[in-house]
C-alpha cells in the first residue's frame, strides 16, 4: 500500500496490501463448500449461498502482514523484503466465526481449530496446503469472521474467493484466504505454518513463541513531493500538518507522538476515531513548523496494554513484528 493512501480510511480496493504465498487458486463458486469437521457433533458442508443465507456481520478490520518491516532489519532476513507498506484497512462481510463454530458443536476434548486453504505448494521442503490455526477459546470469543466480501463487493480472487477467515487484531498470516476446511482437534495444530514458519527466533536453532498479535505501529503519511531515486521528500518552510494512522493488536492505541529530529524530541499528536471500530486505525494528525534543513520525522504509538513502539528493531530470523518508529526524511527550504 503506497503511503499516501493512509489518507483514506478504508483502503481502496487496490491499494490494500497482499501476500500470496502458493498461487492464487480458480474457484468454481458453484461447486466450492466448506467443509466444517473434526471434533463435533454436528459436522457441517456449506455452500456459499448457505453461508449468505445466515445472519451476517461488517467489521472494519487493519490487517498488517508479519513481516511488515522486515527490509529495515539488518542482517535483512529472507523472505518477502517488505519495507513499511504491508496493511490495509477494509470493511468485511461474512459469518461470525463463533456462531457457525457453535452450530457444529464442539466436542468437549476440542483444543484448536485449524483453517486450510485451497492454495498449495511446498515451503521447507515440505508440501502443504496453506493452514493455520486458533485456539478454541479464542476462535469462540474473538470477532473473527468468515468474509465473503470486501468493501461491499465480492471478494477479488487474490483477496480469497470465495471466503477467507479475518480475525482482527492478529498478523494478517492468521487470515486464511480461498477457506476449504475448519477442522476442530483434540490436540494442539502442528501444521507447518504453525510449528515451524512464522515463529519469533533469535538463531536457526531457537524453537522460538508464535508469531500472534500486531504490535503498536504508527505510520506517517510523507508530507512534500519525493526525490525520484531517494524518495527523501522535499516541502516548503513554514506549517505543516502532519497525518497518519496508528493501530496495535493488543488493545486500543491511546497515544501518538512526532519527533522531526530523528526521536531526539517528541510532542503528543492528535487523535480521531474516524472508524469507530475498535480493530481499525485510527488518523492522527500533529502541527510541524518545518525549519529550513535536513530533518527526519518520526512518529510512535503507545496502546492501553502498555506497549509502545521502539526505536530500534529487535531482530529475529523470519524477521517478524518489526515495529520500530517509522522514519521520513525531509528537505526543508
Amino acid at each position: 500500500m503506497p503511503l499516501e493512501a493512509l489518507r483514506w480510511p478504508v483502503t481502496p480496493l487496490g491499494l490494500h496490501y497482499l501476500l500470496v504465498h502458493y498461487d492464487i487458486p480458480l474457484v468454481d463458486p458453484d461447486a466450492w463448500r466448506l467443509e466444517l469437521g473434526g471434533r463435533v457433533e454436528r459436522p457441517l458442508s456449506l455452500t456459499l449461498d448457505e453461508l449468505r443465507a445466515r445472519p451476517a456481520v461488517e467489521l472494519t478490520v487493519t490487517m498488517e502482514c508479519a513481516g511488515n518491516g522486515r527490509a529495515k532489519l539488518d542482517p535483512r532476513p529472507f523472505s518477502q523484503p517488505w519495507l513499511v507498506e504491508a496493511v490495509g484497512t477494509a470493511r468485511w462481510l461474512g459469518v461470525p466465526l463463533a456462531a457457525l463454530l457453535d452450530e457444529a458443536g464442539p466436542l468437549d476434548d476440542a483444543v484448536d481449530v485449524a483453517f486450510t486453504g485451497l492454495d498449495g505448494g511446498v515451503e521447507g521442503g515440505v508440501e502443504q496446503r496453506y493452514a493455520r490455526a486458533l485456539p478454541l477459546a479464542e476462535a469462540l470469543a474473538s470477532d473473527a469472521v468468515l468474509a465473503y466480501e470486501m468493501n461491499g463487493v465480492p471478494l477479488l480472487p487474490q483477496h480469497g474467493f470465495p471466503l477467507r477467515l479475518v480475525v482482527p487484531g492478529w498478523y494478517g498470516m492468521t487470515n486464511v484466504k480461498w477457506l476449504a476446511r475448519l477442522d476442530v482437534l483434540d490436540r494442539a495444530f502442528d501444521g507447518y505454518q504453525q510449528v515451524t514458519g512464522y515463529r519469533l527466533r533469535a538463531s536457526e536453532d531457537d524453537d522460538g513463541a508464535p508469531v500472534t498479535r500486531m504490535a503498536p505501529r504508527s505510520l506517517l503519511v510523507p508530507p512534500g513531493e519525493p526525490d525520484f531515486h531517494t524518495r527523501v521528500r522535499h516541502l516548503a518552510a513554514g506549517s505543516v500538518l502532519l497525518e497518519g494512522r496508528a493501530w496495535s493488536g493488543h488493545g486500543a492505541v491511546t497515544a501518538v507522538e512526532v519527533s522531526a529530529d530523528g526521536g531526539a524530541s517528541w510532542w503528543d499528536a492528535s487523535l480521531e476515531d474516524d472508524l469507530g471500530s475498535r480493530w481499525a486505525w485510527r488518523r492522527w494528525t500533529a502541527e510541524w513548523d518545518a525549519a529550513p534543513g535536513e530533518h527526519v520525522l518520526c512518529c510512535r504509538a503507545r496502546d492501553n496494554a502498555g506497549n509502545e513502539q521502539p526505536l530500534e528493531p529487535p531482530w529475529n530470523v523470519g524477521g517478524y513484528a518489526n515495529n520500530a518508529v517509522h522514519r521520513v526524511p525531509v528537505v526543508v527550504s
